[in-house]
């Protein structure tokens, strides 16, 4: 008789706890739609990305902790059980869940490093994007093109350059252990950039050269401008040596033409049209300028000689 009783009290016990739970997680659940929506009326105003994004985060941590906290408190009032369970539960997610505790750890290093954020222009794991999502296991990001040269054969892509292709990669965040995060626009949102051309080495070169440099120049001179700031914010923050934003050409000796490269400043996004621009003005600028852009050739200085004496003879048979 005291068998079957301790059984039904077990048996109430258990089924009082799964009430429990399920209402805690109800009222969790309604507490976060509360939340959520305070946030986005607060904010609906002054729409910023950045705000939204940490706001979520801070919200998603909230409400895995007092998940946790919850249910611990639900199921292991009794401190032996807790650590035992406690135990045994961190031994089972150590052994079965060795990805995904450090995909969770990543989460919290790429937060407190401030490695990246949402907005973000980044290669990561091997895709070059924007991160539009970040989540606890994985980090989504829109997939931009990428030269042939650089591309993975695994992965290849149909646009040739730094433009969106539609895709969205997703990425577990443990990549950040494994291999480095590269970041475009987090503390100075401008990179360098370069086109080459090449020129007979009987052209007037410092025409050439001065035709570059008017060209980057003119399409870069806000850039230049506003890329000063940031750049005394890096020098200001890291031990990073002066740099020159003001475009330059360079020369670079070869078998058959003189290589000219400019170099400037462009934004982070929009490098392609900035380009196709100057390429534009320069091409328009040595035609008139007569300046024509080398190509290789080959010249035929010889022939071996050729056998024929016995083709008429192969003809008649």
């Amino acid at each position: 008789m005291e068998q079957i009783f301790n059984f039904i009290s077990i048996n109430t016990e258990i089924g009082l706890k799964v009430l429990f739970t399920i209402a805690f997680l109800l009222v969790l659940w309604l507490l976060r739609r509360v939340a959520n929506a305070f946030i986005r009326e607060s904010i609906r105003n002054r729409y910023n990305g950045q705000i939204w994004f940490w706001a979520g985060q801070g919200l998603n941590l909230l409400t895995a902790v007092l998940l946790i906290l919850g249910l611990l408190e639900i199921w292991f009032d009794n401190p032996n059980r807790l650590a035992t369970a406690i135990g045994l539960v961190t031994a089972g997610i150590a052994f079965a869940l060795q990805k995904v505790i450090a995909a969770i750890a990543g989460y919290f290093v790429i937060l407190r490093s401030n490695i990246f954020s949402v907005g973000d222009r980044i290669t990561m794991g091997g895709v070059r994007g924007d991160v539009i999502a970040l989540g606890f296991i994985h980090t989504k990001i829109m997939e931009m093109g990428q030269p042939v040269s650089i591309q993975d054969s695994s992965s290849p892509s149909w646009v040739k350059s730094r433009q969106f292709t539609g895709r969205i990669v997703t990425v577990t965040n443990d990549r950040i252990f494994e291999e480095p995060v590269y970041n475009y626009t987090q503390d100075f949102p401008y990179l360098w950039e370069e086109i080459s051309i090449p020129i007979s080495y009987s052209a007037d070169r410092q025409v050439a050269e001065q035709i570059l440099l008017d060209c980057a120049a003119r399409h870069t001179e806000n850039i230049n401008q506003m890329s000063q700031e940031s750049l005394r914010v890096m020098r200001d923050r890291y031990f990073l040596h002066a740099a020159d934003l003001t475009p330059k050409v360079y020369y670079r000796i070869t078998n058959n033409w003189l290589e000219l490269t400019v170099r400037f400043v462009v934004r982070e996004h929009g490098i392609r049209d900035l380009k196709d621009t100057v390429s534009r003005d320069l091409l328009k600028a040595f035609d008139a300028a007569g300046i024509n852009i080398a190509t290789t050739t080959y010249n035929i200085v010889g022939l071996p000689p050729l056998q024929i004496d016995n083709i008429k003879e192969n003809f008649q048979h």
